[in-house]
């Protein structure tokens, strides 16, 4: 079995290796879940040059939204952008019929944001950074935002 396969261990993105290992698990996955694959939802906030300058990437499936990434500039913060942008994904999410939100979050990132969003913590990692923790959230949404 060992003369059949070589284990590489790579440490810089190679995106064409990358793609054909998530290639294979999303084939896997749809076969054990009736052919729900993940739906993309990108919000892209863009300055007046058109840079991007923050945004939430996420994806639809089995019902749920699962919030992979939001960014905001530093200048950004603290002026609503990230609300909108959680908004404006939670209600295309209820327009896709996944009424579930799943995202993760570092202790130094945005848990009291999250949280004031309505999310509550379904569990948490101590340690994870170093003297930190990462934590899980989810919320369950209705046509009311909290």
């Amino acid at each position: 079995m060992h003369d059949e396969f070589a284990i590489e261990l790579q440490t810089e993105l190679k995106h064409g290796d990358m793609g054909a290992v998530i290639k294979g698990l999303t084939e896997y996955n749809e076969s054990k879940a009736n052919g729900d694959t993940p739906n993309y939802l990108v919000l892209i906030v863009r300055d007046k040059e058109q840079q991007v300058v923050g945004g939430l990437v996420g994806a639809t499936y089995l019902g749920w939204l699962q919030v992979q990434a939001l960014w905001m500039a530093e200048a950004l913060r603290g002026r609503g952008y990230g609300t909108v942008l959680m908004r404006r994904a939670e209600e295309e999410a209820l327009r896709r019929q996944c009424p579930r939100v799943f995202l993760e979050t570092l202790s130094f990132q945005a848990l009291p944001f999250y949280e004031k969003l309505g999310y509550t913590v379904a569990s948490r990692i101590a340690d994870f950074p170093p003297g930190g923790a990462r934590y899980a959230l989810i919320r369950f949404l209705d046509a009311h935002p909290a």
